[in-house]
């Protein structure tokens, strides 16, 4: 079904009794949120807010899991970034994502909800198109020069993120949805761990699994703008309680792009 998140009465609709489970992933992506400031707080804030309401409405405190960021970090962040380091957002998007894992707290404090808030670390290799994510070239410079378009990579090779795979983000949805509450004491937000790359090995990645001819679609023009964004992000992670409680990370940036080779190349050629 599709419509407004933001509609509380649609989402009553949508919410019938019986419903045992809410993974809540909708969003705009960072940089749209950050242009549209109305919009990012309608689909983000109100949203989730419609969605958590309708949760509670139920009576039957469903599990809920809430796709979070890692831009709820920011400012000067030490080298490993983990659940203790403070929430110091320095965008919209991030503010917005804070505030629903406050949400998904408050909710599981007063049994509304059984709710988890994962943080999850910048996604590669995203399927489909380029948006309007700050992070999007991360997937478009794998993707495109794979499936036989050039790419534009708008920050240094030296630069360094936080990586997790499609397949390791969907193993750790499941992996909350499944643990008991009482696994998270307290707590209700989760950082989930992920593995760190410089964006020049990501793109040396795309040379060794598709030649010489991948790798020279890749054109290196740098955009000030987004580098400042993403450089401002966590560069590596620590996530204990995640790997106490059964997450893991992929192993590196070829398992990575392996896992999409796999699952997606041949669909993202069909794109126009």
């Amino acid at each position: 079904m599709t419509g407004d998140i933001a509609d509380a009465a649609r989402m009553a609709g949508l919410l019938a009794p019986g419903v045992a489970a809410v993974f809540h992933l909708a969003a705009v992506v960072s940089a749209e949120a950050e242009a549209d400031t109305q919009l990012g707080y309608r689909v983000i804030l109100d949203g989730t807010r419609a969605v958590l309401e309708a949760c509670r409405a139920l009576g039957s405190a469903p599990r809920f899991v809430f796709a979070s960021s890692l831009a709820v970090y920011g400012g000067r962040l030490p080298p490993t970034v983990g659940e203790d380091t403070a929430l110091t957002p320095q965008s919209s998007y991030g503010t917005q994502k804070a505030i629903g894992e406050l949400l998904v707290n408050d909710y599981s404090r007063k049994g509304f909800v059984d709710g988890r808030a994962l943080r999850l670390p910048t996604v590669v290799v995203r399927p489909g198109r380029p948006n309007r994510a700050a992070s999007s070239f991360a997937s478009s410079i794998i993707r495109e020069p794979l499936a036989g378009r050039e790419a534009v990579c708008p920050v240094s090779p030296d630069l360094v993120m936080a990586l997790a795979s499609p397949r390791r983000v969907v193993a750790g949805l499941r992996r909350a949805l499944e643990l008991p509450a009482t696994a998270f004491a307290g707590n209700r937000s989760l950082q989930l761990p992920g593995f760190s790359v410089a964006v020049g090995e990501m793109a040396q990645a795309v040379r060794r699994a598709g030649g010489e001819a991948a790798y020279a679609r890749i054109r290196w023009q740098r955009d000030p703008d987004i580098e400042a964004i993403v450089a401002g992000w966590p560069q590596a992670l620590a996530a204990p309680r995640a790997a106490a409680l059964g997450f893991t990370a992929d192993a590196g940036i070829d398992e990575v792009v392996e896992a999409f080779v796999e699952d997606d190349l041949e669909a993202q050629k069909a794109l126009a």
